[in-house]
């Protein structure tokens, strides 16, 4: 069995995880999967093992589903991507620039200035980078359900020992 201090230290790790999803700082759902898998080698029960394979699934799941479905949209958008790469490399700037939020910043800025200089036009550019936007919330809407999902079986196997 795991101590309440072990259990206090892994409910922290995949809270911070959580915050982690939504706040780029660290990969957030390999943190709360990683701090999940270590509960269950220590424990080691049948139900430690089934936690960690729900985990595995819904976090997991949620990554391949974040790629696909926000990748179609921007596509169905016309939004190239050229544009999404000007604005993953903005996003990155922007992160050290602008600590925490210069991603968000940077993201919006990247593809909004590459579909101006592609298309020419404030309003085009404005809808391509708008629709980059509900694409990059989409995807973490995604990654943070798959990550509550894994972080609730591990707190309901929890409180049912």
């Amino acid at each position: 069995m795991v101590s309440d201090l072990g259990l206090f230290v892994v409910g922290v790790a995949i809270a911070t995880g959580i915050v982690g999803v939504v706040v780029p700082v660290l990969p957030g759902a390999l943190l709360a999967w990683a701090a999940i898998a270590v509960w269950a080698v220590v424990v080691g029960s049948p139900t430690a093992w089934a936690v960690l394979a729900v985990a595995t699934l819904t976090i997991g799941g949620a990554q391949v589903v974040k790629v696909l479905v926000p990748g179609r949209r921007l596509r169905d958008a016309g939004v190239p991507r050229r544009s999404i790469l000007a604005g993953l490399l903005v996003a990155v700037a922007g992160f050290f620039l602008i600590p925490v939020v210069g991603f968000f910043v940077g993201f919006p800025l990247g593809v909004y200035l590459e579909e101006r200089r592609r298309l020419g036009r404030h309003t085009s550019a404005f809808g391509s980078t708008r629709a980059a936007l509900r694409a990059m919330g989409l995807s973490i809407v995604i990654e943070l359900t798959g990550t509550v999902l894994g972080a609730g079986a591990w707190l309901a196997a929890v409180l049912m020992s």
